[in-house]
């Protein structure tokens, strides 16, 4: 069942962050803005993220089996239709499609990993479930640099279909007895320590896309790279990634969750205020390396902090990580394009100071009882 959930992400990340770095090759193919072009990443994530609220209710209701089944099957179909797209607008609705669709494998998998897992052992769980998302982001990555942009979206469809005959035979029943739906998120919130979590997460993440997300338009319009050059960089962010995963998620399990968010939390720092510098492409690789370290050390440590809330909204809390996380990051990525397109120095300051302000008051949000 882990085995299966880990080739779900694994499907669910080839693209997203490929998505990114294409941009300028999109945007040269429909002969459009890159601004313009770059609204696929937001009509991904807000989709995601409203869609993912509605999972983690739903499994009470529906055999988790089925809605992987169907959710898989149409995850694959947007994007076959993402790769065949005559049109920008058609572009667009896939996008849109493959945020709801795609939505249901992070809650799953944080709800079964806290159902299953010893408590000093979710850590490493959460670890290996996210590094495969980052192993598959990484290859999507590289080929990005050397194939046609509508195969990065052709390849996950396939995959996704093969995935879903291996799922149909292999999959077992997760159905653990019909319940009424219930949605608990009034229960949810009245936790100091969920609504705490909730706002850092909604705040690291609003910050880090919109950094992230418009890496490749910056390298294209202030480093006049090449499409192959820029998917190296990114690239480097994913590779570094598997290891935070690894790392982060044991690291949580040994020292403390709280610790290690904040680690992360401080390399991202670092690494803002070197992007505001623009430096050189040479010494910016490296930049990138721990850029993805800082923030999967970061990630990990909140995704694992998720598996320790109580059972009786683990559900609903397991939906709200994804739900915040790619709304604010949909959030991120507007701002970010927003303020890049105007002074990207002026970008990196505000995302820094963010940083900042997210360092200080990380210990007493992440301290709630």
């Amino acid at each position: 069942m882990f085995f299966i959930l880990c080739l779900e992400g694994a499907v669910l990340s080839f693209n997203v962050a490929a998505s990114s770095a294409l941009v300028p090759s999109i945007a040269s193919s429909f002969a459009l803005s890159q601004f313009v072009t770059g609204n696929i990443i937001w009509l991904y994530m807000i989709p995601y993220g409203l869609a993912a609220l509605f999972y983690g209710p739903l499994v009470r209701l529906f055999n988790a089996r089925k809605i992987e089944l169907i959710c898989i099957f149409l995850f694959s179909m947007s994007n076959l239709m993402a790769g065949l797209a005559g049109h920008i607008r058609v572009l667009f609705i896939a996008r849109f499609l493959m945020g709801i669709f795609g939505a249901s494998v992070i809650p799953l998998g944080i709800i079964l990993i806290s159902r299953y897992a010893r408590k000093d052992a979710r850590g490493g769980h959460i670890g290996v479930f996210f590094a495969s998302s980052f192993v598959s982001s990484l290859a999507g990555l590289l080929l990005s640099g050397v194939i046609p942009w509508r195969a990065i979206f052709v390849i996950p469809a396939c995959l996704g279909l093969a995935l879903w005959v291996f799922m149909y035979f292999y999959l077992p029943d997760l159905e653990a007895g019909k319940q009424k739906i219930r949605f608990g998120y009034p229960l949810l919130f009245r936790s100091r320590k969920a609504i705490g979590l909730f706002i850092y997460i909604f705040s690291i993440s609003l910050v880090y896309h919109g950094i992230q997300q418009w890496l490749g338009v910056y390298f294209s319009t202030q480093f006049f790279l090449e499409q192959f050059y820029i998917s190296i960089l990114i690239t480097l962010t994913s590779f570094s990634g598997i290891f935070g995963e690894l790392w982060g998620g044991r690291l949580s399990d040994k020292i403390g969750r709280g610790k290690v968010a904040c680690l992360g939390v401080v390399g991202m720092i670092a690494c803002a205020c070197l992007f505001l510098g623009r430096i050189s492409p040479g010494p910016l690789a490296i930049v990138m390396v721990f850029w993805g370290l800082s923030w999967t050390f970061n990630h990990a440590a909140l995704a694992t902090l998720l598996t320790d809330l109580p059972e009786e909204f683990l559900n609903e809390a397991a939906g709200l990580n994804s739900g915040v996380r790619f709304i604010s990051g949909g959030i991120g990525a507007g701002l970010g394009g927003f303020l890049m397109q105007r002074s990207f120095s002026m970008a990196f300051l505000c995302f820094g100071s963010m940083l900042l302000v997210i360092l200080f008051t990380g210990r007493f949000l992440l301290s709630q009882k």
